[in-house]
């Protein structure tokens, strides 16, 4: 009789082996490879909310904040390549795919669910490469309840922003929270300014470029683009150097510094250090016309999927972009990561007021387009970033750097 029994348990506990085992060859691991540290934590919630849904997947996340695009070229040139890629919008999502990294999403349900006008940002060659994710700005955020302490109105000409920062300073207050110590944000500032001042050439200007012909200081007057960026570091917080992104935001969260000129990304990490903040957006005026006082607007963040994963990891991938056109999922990314959604109809009524300041100048048609995603990737994340860092603390002048950066891109569009 015990011999007898102890055979159906042997049984019993060989069939609960077997079935783990399929359990564990059922389950796929993605890995999933991004850059904003600003929604680490609520990236972490949305894949776990994913995974309660998809109990057979989970998802492993991997962040590179700083030169995010040299490290993944490396990875996927090396056969190491993640299986789902947050990339920037436009010059990054096209090369990753002219290089054949990418798998084609135009066929996709999930792409439907999009503003038709944000697939212009992943389109290479008539194909859709990535998930175009959210729209941002980078532009002023300033802090209302210190500009109505000093009676300040929001700049809408470069000279009232002077005034701005001279009354800031006369009362000691720091007019701009920046961050120097790396190179990402000042490269943004710089090609926002390029972008501002060149106005309606910009496009013909990266058109001339990308032939070979053309020289980063063509569309614009040198001296005006350079006097901004010394301006900007001449009202920045005197630690801008020790500065990385924590540092900034923290500064500008304690109201150490009125103002901060950053993406709309980093509000919400502002006010999570200081929830009492009352803020405002608006563009960062480069000239005294305020007609070209425009938003810097575009689409930011996208998701890629890696042609080479197999094709159960393919499947997997796939199952999560879908996920992300859910009701569930856009609302994680407007309540929590806020970030305002690529999605048709999506409800951003419960962002605070710099996210309405964004729709607006949207909806006004009030912006210029994210030029540096324009940019060849070398162009933008090496010599823009570092020329513009490497010019602030005077190791290069500016004849240097507009050098630096046509050499740049002239060696990338000539392979």
């Amino acid at each position: 009789m015990k011999s007898h029994w102890s055979k159906w348990i042997f049984l019993f506990l060989s069939l609960i082996m077997i079935s783990c085992n399929v359990m564990a060859a059922n389950e796929v691991k993605l890995n999933l490879f991004f850059y904003k540290q600003e929604i680490a934590k609520e990236l972490k919630e949305m894949t776990d909310a994913f995974t309660k849904t998809h109990p057979d997947i989970t998802i492993d996340l991997e962040i590179v904040p700083n030169d995010s695009m040299t490290v993944l070229k490396t990875r996927m040139s090396s056969g190491q390549a993640p299986d789902i890629i947050q990339l920037q919008s436009y010059a990054n999502v096209f090369e990753f795919a002219n290089a054949g990294w990418l798998l084609d999403l135009s066929k996709e349900p999930v792409m439907a669910k999009v503003v038709p006008d944000t697939k212009n940002s992943v389109t290479f060659q008539g194909k859709a490469y990535a998930l175009p994710m959210d729209v941002a700005g980078i532009g002023i955020i300033y802090n209302k309840k210190i500009f109505k302490k000093y009676n300040l109105k929001p700049p809408a000409t470069f000279n009232e922003l002077k005034n701005v920062c001279a009354t800031l300073k006369k009362n000691k207050v720091t007019p701009f929270a920046s961050m120097f110590k790396v190179n990402w944000s000042l490269g943004h500032f710089l090609s926002m300014v390029h972008t501002t001042l060149a106005g309606s050439k910009v496009l013909p200007w990266i058109e001339s470029m990308n032939s070979g012909k053309g020289s980063f200081a063509d569309p614009v007057n040198v001296k005006e683009l350079f006097t901004i960026l010394n301006f900007y570091k001449a009202n920045s917080d005197p630690r801008a150097a020790e500065f990385d992104w924590d540092e900034q935001q923290a500064s500008f969260a304690k109201g150490e510094a009125a103002m901060m000129v950053q993406g709309l990304w980093s509000y919400g990490a502002a006010i999570g250090t200081n929830p009492k903040l009352n803020c405002g957006f608006i563009p960062f005026p480069c000239t005294n016309f305020a007609n070209d006082t425009k938003l810097f607007a575009d689409v930011d963040s996208t998701f890629a999927l890696s042609a080479v994963s197999s094709p159960e990891k393919i499947k997997a991938a796939k199952a999560f972009l879908e996920w992300l056109g859910t009701p569930e999922a856009i609302q994680m990314w407007v309540e929590k990561c806020k970030l305002v959604p690529t999605f048709k109809g999506a409800d951003v009524k419960s962002m605070d007021t710099p996210f309405q300041d964004l729709v607006a100048y949207l909806n006004s048609g009030k912006t210029n387009p994210w030029a540096f995603s324009m940019y060849p990737v070398a162009a933008f994340e090496d010599a823009t970033k570092n020329g513009a860092q490497e010019y602030l603390f005077g190791r290069k002048n500016a004849g240097q750097v507009i050098k630096y950066i046509d050499d740049t891109w002239r060696k990338s569009v000539q392979k």
